[in-house]
């Protein structure tokens, strides 16, 4: 019995030499190696890493904007042309015809002296004496009947 309270009171006495504040129950989360044959742990440079990472996503997302507005610009220059041809056939059919247009052949677009207009089979250049106030436009009639302008005349 006096060899076991011997044994307890060495286990209650015994200091671990190892300074508890260099020790850790988790080895594993360190951010060094714990131990002398452990693999080297360099410490990264995340300002580094990161500005590059920033630099190359600015760059990668501007040149994706850069794109998108092209192709925005390019859809409403398309949006005006189309707004365009869709008044010019506005004023065309308000106008006198006297012939049937034919689809993708060439008309041309006076004005009278009242202000009227009408759209003639006969150009600008081709009349001896003129016969209307002011020649607006040379005129293509195209498959979805809507004119789209050649030639443009006088000042509206």
């Amino acid at each position: 019995m006096e060899k076991d309270k011997d044994a307890q009171t060495n286990e209650e006495f015994f200091e671990n030499p190892i300074d508890p504040e260099k020790i850790t129950e988790n080895p594993g989360t360190l951010p060094y190696a714990h131990t002398v044959s452990g693999p080297v742990i360099k410490p990264t440079k995340k300002g580094v890493i990161k500005g590059r990472a920033q630099s190359a996503m600015q760059e990668q997302t501007d040149q994706q904007l850069s794109q998108i507005k092209k192709q925005i610009d390019l859809l409403a220059e398309q949006a005006h042309e189309i707004q365009e041809r869709k008044s010019l056939a506005a004023i065309i059919y308000a106008a006198d015809i006297n012939f049937k247009p034919e689809i993708n052949h060439q008309y041309h677009l006076y004005e009278k002296d009242d202000g009227k207009h009408v759209l003639s089979l006969i150009g600008p250049d081709e009349w001896v004496k003129p016969r209307y106030a002011k020649f607006l436009y040379t005129v293509r009639l195209l498959a979805d009947h809507t004119w789209e302008i050649e030639a443009r005349g006088e000042e509206e």
